[in-house]
């Protein structure tokens, strides 16, 4: 594994008196795509969260080499970690360029905000057709493309991808999956919370499973999808690999 870019120890999180995330161990390495599998209700999402700092955690949790835990989500959001959220949360109201220029708010290098447009433009055609089309009209696979372009605006480092396959045509979500590898070929690391094993799978470097709060396997993605338990519960045979 290369150098880690975020780097997490005995992470422990929840929600007021309820915990959910029981000493979780993660680690991503500059210029992977690691992936985070596990189903409905495993935690995934909130350790998303308590990553970017919107839930209180305890533990180590250390991006390019600071310590995040007393960070507030804007200052994790400055530093160059980004989260694309599940369900997309774009402005609705607002057009595809109006929605990418909400990415981008806390820059103020002009120059390089202009070549991050052109940069996710050239990502995703489509929504240089659309720029002037309200994002609320589009359909979900091309506002989940504005939810990911609007991530990259902000210049992170490190992109959190929340569920990006959830309730997209499997060809869009292919689609998806050959843009995260050109991101990541971009110089971007990315951590990609999926419950679709077999899309995670298809692009990460590593991945870790998650089961109620716990992480129970982690590995080199080819060695996880020959392991025999991987198989049963997440890959539906254990044949098939």
């Amino acid at each position: 594994m290369s150098e880690p870019l975020l780097k997490i120890a005995g992470l422990r999180a929840g929600y007021g008196a309820v915990p959910v995330l029981f000493d979780i161990d993660l680690t991503v390495g500059r210029g992977e795509i690691v992936s985070m599998v596990g189903s409905n209700g495993a935690g995934k999402t909130t350790l998303l969260r308590a990553i970017s700092r919107v839930i209180p955690a305890t533990g180590t949790l250390e991006f390019d080499g600071k310590d995040l835990l007393p960070m507030p989500p804007e200052g994790a959001f400055t530093g160059g970690l980004v989260q694309v959220p599940e369900g997309r949360q774009l402005f609705g109201h607002m057009t595809v360029e109006e929605n990418l220029q909400m990415g981008a708010y806390r820059r103020r290098d002009k120059a390089g905000v202009a070549e991050s447009f052109e940069r996710v433009y050239a990502l995703f055609p489509v929504l240089a057709e659309r720029r002037r089309q309200l994002a609320g009209n589009m359909s979900g696979g091309e506002q989940q493309m504005c939810a990911m372009a609007r991530g990259l605006m902000a210049a992170p480092k490190l992109l959190l991808v929340d569920e990006m396959s959830l309730g997209l045509a499997p060809v869009i979500v292919d689609q998806l999956l050959e843009i995260l590898v050109d991101i990541r070929a971009e110089g971007v690391t990315v951590l990609l919370v999926e419950q679709d094993v077999f899309a995670a799978f298809s692009v990460a470097d590593r991945a870790y499973v998650m089961e109620t709060g716990h992480v129970v396997r982690e590995g080199a993605v080819a060695d996880l999808k020959n392991d025999p338990a991987v198989q049963e519960a997440y890959l539906g045979t254990v044949d098939m690999m």
